[in-house]
């Protein structure tokens, strides 16, 4: 059964950083893309970073890009997204998420996956 547990959310001052994790279970991360969506109150999905495991490339969300960075802890089955220069605009629900599959899926801009957990509540606010 695939399960992913995101944990590190929290409230963080404008500037701040911040770094969420994600711990995969019911299959080897190092085996597939993983990725993160956010979904702020109100609005859609949000790709926010993927990482494919066929090539090694990462996808960046246009809003994140230079910012916020992903890592994954194999021997943990981990996945890291790392928060820096945080903005009021990246306060939102942040999931990780899978496709079991080798590649970022077509939807990844738009966060769409068929895993992905509960999420992890970031608010960025003075």
């Amino acid at each position: 059964q695939v399960q992913l547990v995101e944990s590190g959310g929290g409230l963080v001052q404008p500037g701040g950083s911040l770094r969420l994790s994600c711990a995969a279970s019911g299959f080897t991360l190092d085996n597939y893309a993983i990725g993160w969506f956010r979904q702020a109150a109100g609005k859609g999905r949000e790709g926010v970073l993927c990482i494919s495991v066929s090539d090694g490339s990462t996808y960046y969300g246009d809003s994140v890009k230079g910012r916020f960075t992903i890592s994954r802890d194999n021997a943990k089955n981990t996945v890291y997204l790392q928060m820096n220069s945080l903005k009021p605009e990246d306060t939102a629900v942040y999931h990780c998420a899978t496709d079991l599959t080798a590649d970022c899926p077509a939807g990844v801009r738009f966060g769409v996956y068929d895993y992905w957990g509960q999420g992890s509540q970031v608010t960025v606010s003075s």
